[in-house]
């Protein structure tokens, strides 16, 4: 298992390119919330359940302050394919390299990581990243049909 981040650390800096045509930052979110989901696959059926679920839940966790952003190995076509069939509004980010999947300690390790490796998959785990770039919480077992509600509960 990797070592992931934990609440207090420093969210590690990251850049890839977006569903919105832009290359994105962490620190294109500083003044705001965010929270950061990694899921493994586009169009799997928990991944889909996931990202549904966050976007069911999108205007109240916007309404906390809150921007989304969803992480995975695909490339941008194929989260732009995903976003679209499921009518996702946030960003997702292509970690082609997994290199951001690794910076949060979710490419894994061991056999489990190295598996996920040979298939371009990260673990699910979520960040939630406060206004100054500080880890607030992780998620390391997101409920996947009912993620929205769990993101919404920590930023109450």
């Amino acid at each position: 298992m990797a070592t992931h981040l934990k609440a207090g650390d420093p969210a590690p800096d990251f850049s890839a390119p977006g569903t919105d045509g832009r290359t994105l930052n962490l620190a294109d979110f500083r003044g705001q919330k965010l929270v950061l989901f990694f899921y493994p696959r586009d169009d799997s059926p928990y991944c889909t359940r996931q990202a549904c679920s966050l976007r069911d839940s999108s205007a109240e966790i916007s309404a906390c302050g809150a921007a989304i952003l969803g992480v995975s190995a695909q490339d941008e076509g194929s989260h732009q394919k995903f976003a679209e069939k499921h009518h996702l509004k946030f960003p997702l980010l292509a970690d082609t390299d997994l290199a951001i999947a690794r910076a949060y300690g979710v490419a894994g390790a061991g056999l489990g990581g190295f598996l996920r490796a040979l298939v371009k998959a990260s673990e699910r785990v979520t960040f939630i990243i406060d206004e100054d770039g500080s880890i607030l919480h992780v998620i390391g077992d997101p409920d996947c049909p009912d993620h929205g509600d769990e993101v919404l509960a920590l930023l109450a």
